[in-house]
């Protein structure tokens, strides 16, 4: 019997760029096999060619052993294959409903029962969102969502999961294990690609491993170990190593880089209710919780993209007006945002032109010309040491993968030397070598130039450079650690509002 999806010899190449190189892999009915490589490593040109996005140079895509639809015939590529995408696909300006049968090819449409299975759902997945809102509403948490029950409500017999809990909560993730595992009891397949190792061992009984666009491991996930996966992601290339122990400073008598006063903030990311905190120069400072405890929030209103209601923000005893990113800036904060896509980059500019377009007024000449070659010689640096890959620095940021493009992103926001660095979840979606590098970078920053780093993440893994970690919870300071470093259970007990015998002293104060 055939399996229910084969690639065989699949080739493709963008130029000079070769991102597929002969590769084959098949996935049956009732298998959760997980794919994973580093940024650039060929998974999501493989995903197009698998979604009916992009024709291969060489090699087939069969279906139960039946020939693949030629590339565009949407509704006979959607019979056999559903992708929730790691980028949102979520058109904005519908409705929740609207979003997720967007497609169906139904004839007629019958609003009230389109709603009323959307709840339906949303119900089963313990999902509280109403069908009728509009998507430009959701936090990101919730377009995510919205883009798993979309595949789902299609019915398709195979589901590839590009990065599926990048946006979600632990209780969320622990939905999706369930889901998944039914589905795959159910007789679909799921082709599962995460850059957390330790999801792929948790829901994957086979895993497949992409390099340089070639496939070099094809194993059950029982036979292996982490070690053996990262070392097929990178082969002879060594990995990172993890940013090193930060050297303790006392801030007795420095003034602080950053100071908020009794924050408060309404948001559909989380709510701020009287936050304040401190951030001193060359000192890392994380800020985690769940993602509706107002983390990113708190980032987004220092960083000037969203408003404040109350409350004082102040770097190096300036007032930062609430809202105005531009004036942020100029008072010396650089922003690392959590949706790269939207905020981090113009897709259609140039590496060099993303990297420096914080330093354009540094560049131009006297006449307000900007060359090219001085414009690249002010990235190079910057995009070395965070090991960019691109074909050179005027390719478009667009073309690049998920994690070379939030290298850029760093660049450009490290180019204007910042006194305070506000970076949201800035590992997100990159590979185990890359966040190595990243967080390296922001530990550099403050060991190098002493600027402060307020780093919000609900990675707990990127806290590791932190000085002091702090935990909201329902929009408030709940506890705060202080000696690292941090142990990673006793942080999950306090995200949840909970306090352990570890942290009790700092709930306490």
């Amino acid at each position: 019997m055939p399996p229910l999806v084969q690639v065989s010899g699949v080739d493709k190449r963008f130029g000079s760029t070769h991102a597929l190189r002969s590769v084959d892999l098949t996935i049956e009915a009732g298998q959760c096999l997980g794919l994973v490589g580093r940024n650039g490593a060929g998974k999501s040109t493989l995903v197009s060619i698998l979604s009916g996005l992009l024709a291969p140079d060489a090699g087939t895509v069969s279906f139960d052993g039946q020939p693949a639809p030629s590339v565009g015939a949407v509704d006979a590529w959607r019979e056999w294959i559903a992708t929730v995408f790691q980028h949102s696909m979520v058109v904005p300006d519908l409705t929740v409903a609207e979003n997720v049968f967007l497609g169906s090819g139904d004839r007629f449409v019958s609003w009230g029962e389109m709603r009323t299975r959307t709840r339906d759902i949303m119900a089963e997945w313990g999902y509280d969102i109403d069908a009728r809102t509009p998507c430009r509403d959701l936090s990101v948490e919730q377009l995510q969502i919205v883009e798993i029950a979309r595949s789902l409500a299609r019915g398709a017999r195979c589901v590839v999961l590009d990065e599926p809990t990048a946006a979600l909560e632990r209780d969320s993730v622990r939905r999706l294990f369930e889901r998944v595992r039914q589905l795959v009891a159910g007789g679909v397949a799921v082709l599962y690609i995460s850059h957390h190792l330790e999801e792929v061992f948790e829901i994957c009984q086979d895993v497949a491993v992409l390099r340089d666009g070639a496939l070099v491991l094809s194993a059950k996930t029982s036979d292996l170990t982490r070690e053996d996966l990262v070392g097929a992601m990178v082969g002879a290339a060594p990995v990172a190593e993890a940013p090193a122990a930060r050297v303790q400073h006392s801030s007795a008598g420095t003034e602080p880089v950053l100071t908020i006063e009794d924050l408060t903030a309404a948001s559909t990311r989380g709510r701020l209710s009287g936050v304040s905190l401190s951030v001193s120069p060359g000192e890392v400072v994380g800020v985690t919780g769940l993602l509706s405890a107002g983390v990113a929030t708190l980032g987004r209103v220092i960083a000037g993209s969203e408003p404040y209601h109350g409350g004082r923000i102040s770097v190096r005893g300036k007032v930062v007006r609430s809202g105005r990113r531009d004036l942020a800036q100029r008072a010396g904060i650089g922003y690392i945002p959590e949706d790269r896509r939207a905020e981090g980059f113009v897709a259609h500019l140039g590496v060099a032109e993303n990297a420096t377009m914080t330093i354009t007024d540094r560049l131009a000449d006297r006449f307000g010309w900007m060359r090219p070659g001085r414009r690249a010689a002010a990235a190079k640096p910057l995009t070395d040491a965070l090991s960019l890959v691109s074909s050179g620095p005027a390719q478009p940021v667009g073309e690049l993968s998920g994690g070379n493009q939030q290298k850029v992103t760093v660049a450009r926001t490290l180019a204007h030397e910042p006194s305070l660095v506000v970076a949201i979840t800035p590992t997100r979606g990159v590979d185990v070598a890359s966040k190595a590098l990243l967080l390296q970078s922001l530990a550099d920053v403050a060991r190098n130039t002493g600027a402060g780093v307020l780093l919000c993440s609900d990675e707990l893994s990127d806290l590791v450079l932190c000085d002091r970690v702090i935990v909201l919870v329902r929009g408030e300071v709940f506890t705060e650690f202080t000696d690292p470093p941090f142990d990673r259970d006793e942080l999950i007990v306090a995200t949840e509002g909970l306090v352990s015998s570890g942290n009790a002293e700092e709930a306490a104060r």
